[in-house]
């Protein structure tokens, strides 16, 4: 069972905000067995929206529209889609109530541009909106399906979950999808498919994987499709299980949010130790992956963006000396660093980086890319020099998540 999205709305199309619903409801669409062969973005024009509507249903059962449904004028979804259906708008009274409760609980008057919002195509079943003043549209011809809904992430995904998902299961046979994760850090993907080569060409036919590489790391994700539950989760769990005997040093977890910084978390939460940062070309970055995670005060302490030579020397205690005589991008200076954060917050890590992000050399006599990172353990301080390149937005996600890596072994090491 196929489904394809569409996105109303020309604040996507200009970047002024980012599509986060369609990520949600293609997530959601897969737990229950319904695939996305497609995701479009359209303009609040109402022959672009016919087109993608037109299109959409030739390639799919189901399709999930979302925008355009407020009270305004530019919100033209829903007139379109009367247009599409050779329908008319009727007045639902029900929805007229639901808008006008609404509106007395917050003491807001309620107006004919209010009233409008009840008016729905003939021929669609609305979907009450629990969070919001604009129903949902259920539209149903020829065993296929058209849904609209509200582009407010809240209201779409209370609509998705109270109405349509279920509703989606009742009316069609759906197949089981299910999906798990291995999280791997610190092995380019070409050389991770090179090591796990022979098990991934045996994998039975019905599981597939996927490469997911980002800065440091790279996800595997095992897919299988069938019809029976158990006999896919029976498959999955084996095929993991060969896996991880595969690369049992390179994972550092499992699922979407195992992630490195919330291992590292687990990690020092249950050892009941404590880290700071003492950054210099990653700004800042470091404290704010760390702090990402919930519950990142019970270890994590703080940090020094010490982006000057001034507040190295002053709030980090690093001897000038030590400046002078290897330059600010060195191994010295960045386990300077890591000692200087960890005995002025007491902690049983650190993280210190120091290094060239660019665009220019600066002070340096480094080439632009390279980039000094120490740790501080309970028992000792060391560096690693890394060059990770350009851009600079490279240099400091690569240096962020080498500093992780690095920090997480050490962790499990003691």
């Amino acid at each position: 069972m196929q489904a394809e999205i569409i996105t109303i709305g020309d604040e996507i199309l200009i970047g002024q905000i980012l599509d986060t619903n369609s990520k949600w409801i293609a997530e959601e669409l897969n737990k229950i067995g319904i695939s996305v062969y497609q995701i479009t973005s359209v303009q609040d024009d109402r022959q672009h929206i016919l087109k993608a509507v037109k299109e959409a249903q030739s390639n799919a059962n189901i399709v999930i529209i979302t925008g355009g449904l407020g009270p305004t004028k530019d919100d033209i979804t829903k007139l379109t889609l009367a247009e599409y259906f050779n329908d008319t708008l009727v007045l639902n009274e029900e929805i007229v109530a639901h808008i006008e409760q609404l509106f007395a609980k917050i003491n807001y008057p309620f107006t004919e541009v209010n009233r409008n919002q009840a008016l729905v195509p003939s021929k669609c079943i609305p979907l009450k909106n629990e969070f919001g003043t604009a129903p949902g549209m259920w539209f149903s011809e020829n065993n296929k399906v058209v849904v609209s809904l509200p582009g407010v992430p809240y209201e779409m995904k209370g609509l998705m979950l109270q109405s349509v998902l279920p509703k989606l299961q009742a009316t069609y046979k759906l197949p089981f999808i299910l999906h798990k994760t291995i999280i791997t850090y610190g092995m380019g993907e070409s050389m991770l498919a090179e090591k796990i080569e022979d098990w991934e060409t045996h994998l039975p036919p019905f599981v597939k994987l996927a490469y997911l590489p980002s800065f440091g790391t790279v996800r595997l994700r095992l897919s299988a499709n069938g019809t029976t539950l158990e006999m896919l989760s029976i498959a999955i769990s084996s095929e993991m299980g060969k896996l991880t005997k595969l690369i049992p040093d390179i994972i550092v977890g499992f699922e979407e949010n195992e992630t490195i910084e919330s291992v590292i978390g687990q990690l020092l939460t249950d050892k009941k130790q404590t880290l700071a940062v003492a950054e210099s070309c990653t700004g800042g970055n470091i404290a704010k992956i760390i702090t990402t995670i919930p519950g990142a005060s019970k270890y994590f302490v703080g940090g020094i963006v010490a982006y000057n030579k001034r507040i190295k020397i002053e709030e980090l205690q690093v001897d000038k000396k030590i400046i002078a005589e290897n330059s600010i991008v060195s191994a010295q200076v960045a386990e300077a660093m890591a000692k200087g954060i960890q005995q002025k917050y007491h902690t049983d890590y650190a993280i210190a980086t120091t290094g060239n992000a660019g665009p220019t050399a600066d002070e340096t006599d480094k080439t632009v890319g390279t980039v000094f990172i120490a740790i501080a353990t309970p028992t000792t301080i060391f560096s690693e020099e890394f060059f990770f390149g350009k851009p600079r937005e490279k240099v400091i996600a690569r240096a962020s998540n080498k500093a992780l890596e690095l920090l997480r072994k050490e962790i499990l090491k003691n």
